[in-house]
């Protein structure tokens, strides 16, 4: 059983004024996992309280080279108790522990690194050439500070990888932090907390943890007169009630949301290798990723070909324990994601053919498992090819050619991510500038990486995380004139 009763806030481990029970229907059991912190709004007001103040008066956002100290003795720790977290992670989450290790935990803890070097060798200050203003000659610099205090909103799905991208980000430029964390996976960000506060030198009130069942928690947060900045991964739908929140007090505001992307496999792609991998990737986590490529763009040419490659690889992927290795996907997060995901594919059976799965799985008794699902002659205009559906699901799209494969890609609110897939680098790479989306992984090449930087465009959010776009959008610009020497 996990037991994680207590808040950081101020540097000090504070217990609850009321704790929440969690079950999550893992498939070993669906008996209680542990209790964890539910706070109310006076807790959230101290948290907020810890970081202006550490952040007014203390010399964390001046400090660069303890900045990167303390995250790497972060990532230290992390490293040293990677069997603690995981265990958390997956019992909380139903990941699997093939994917933890290949993608939520280990690739994670190692991307500290990158921040941490670049709190200290990111050039803060640079100079203007000398100019004559409307007042004379002057110099000029532009300086590169801190936005203050940071709250970090994080969602259920990849919790450790995104309250780790969020918190180290924002550090590394210097601010201080709230961290409010989903409800239904509150353990992982608390543990987070813990190994700060007991094997890194972070000063008090640098980092402050918050865990509630409660959303109107997130909803102060985001209103927060003495916040600063909001960094939200979440739903699109959420994402605009964080923006109208926000906008009270006209904070900046970061959104990575949701995402309906499309993987094009062009005419002369490898199709039956390339459709069964796009197909197994969709299944990966139980399909609760919002950049996965949830709609398979194939050649009408070759539709049948692809179809049946598509099948097979739904019909085989592994699915189960989530502590197996040999299975690839878990339980959903919960009895609510699993009715919305049920539902939907109730939505596809009016809309288009389903080849298989649809069902919860006949395979378990116990947890929140959907079969991993394939629908086929989905029209572009379907509910199921436009909307979110967060779980494992497949549609197949067929296209005439490049100039439609593009169109029905871009024929969606989001634009999060994609594929493109093609015997020529050439051709894909063409079909890959002309997709509205943040991202594009060609011939499998993926772009994830702690450098890159990774949003949507349209409603899949604003700005971007990771690399130096990412680091610079928890800066503020500062332009300083001065007489020249």
């Amino acid at each position: 059983m996990i037991d994680r009763s207590e808040l950081i806030i101020n540097g000090e481990l504070v217990a609850a004024r009321s704790g929440r029970t969690f079950d999550n229907g893992n498939p070993a059991t669906e008996e209680l996992l542990g209790v964890a912190a539910d706070a109310g709004p006076a807790d959230l007001d101290a948290a907020v309280t810890a970081a202006r103040h550490r952040f007014d008066r203390g010399s964390w956002s001046t400090d660069p080279a303890l900045r990167a100290h303390c995250l790497r003795q972060l990532q230290t720790a992390l490293q040293a108790r990677i069997e603690q977290v995981r265990e958390v992670l997956i019992a909380e989450t139903g990941c699997t522990l093939s994917l933890s290790r290949l993608m939520q935990v280990e690739p994670v803890i190692a991307d500290i690194g990158y921040v941490a070097d670049l709190a200290e060798s990111y050039a803060y200050e640079q100079a203007l050439p000398d100019t004559t203003t409307l007042m004379g000659p002057a110099s000029r610099v532009v300086r590169r500070e801190p936005v203050g205090v940071v709250g970090a909103i994080t969602p259920w799905n990849f919790p450790l990888m995104l309250n780790l991208v969020k918190v180290t980000g924002a550090l590394a430029a210097g601010n201080t932090v709230v961290l409010k964390p989903a409800p239904d996976t509150p353990w992982t960000a608390a543990l987070l907390g813990q190994i700060a506060l007991e094997d890194t030198d972070l000063p008090p009130g640098v980092l402050n943890v918050v865990t509630s069942a409660d959303h109107g928690i997130g909803a102060q947060l985001t209103a927060h007169r003495d916040v600063d900045l909001i960094t939200f991964t979440g739903s699109t739908a959420t994402g605009r009630a964080v923006m109208a929140s926000a906008a009270g007090t006209v904070k900046r505001t970061f959104l990575e949301l949701g995402g309906k992307s499309a993987s094009i496999v062009l005419d002369d792609a490898d199709l039956g290798a390339v459709v069964g991998l796009a197909a197994s990737h969709i299944c990966f986590h139980a399909g609760q990723g919002c950049a996965l490529a949830t709609r398979i763009l194939v050649p009408r040419s070759r539709y049948t070909e692809a179809v049946d490659a598509a099948e097979a690889a739904v019909r085989a992927f592994p699915y189960g324990d989530p502590m197996d290795p040999a299975n690839m996907m878990g339980p959903l997060i919960s009895d609510r994601q699993r009715t919305r995901v049920l539902d939907y594919i109730n939505v596809g059976r009016s809309e288009a053919k389903l080849v298989c799965g649809g069902e919860r799985s006949p395979r378990h008794d116990r947890g929140f498992y959907v079969e991993p699902t394939l629908f086929v002659d989905v029209d572009p205009d379907a509910r199921i090819a436009q909307e979110e559906i967060f779980g494992p699901v497949v549609t197949v799209l067929p296209f005439d050619d490049d100039d439609d494969a593009v169109a029905i890609a871009n024929n969606s609110i989001y634009g999060l991510s994609g594929v493109v897939s093609s015997g020529s680098v050439e051709r894909a790479m063409a079909v890959a500038r002309r997709l509205r989306t943040g991202t594009v992984a060609v011939n499998n090449a993926h772009w994830l990486a702690p450098d890159s930087p990774f949003g949507g465009y349209k409603q899949s959010g604003l700005g971007r995380e990771n690399g130096i776009p990412g680091f610079e959008s928890f800066l503020e610009i500062k332009t300083i004139g001065y007489p020249p020497a």
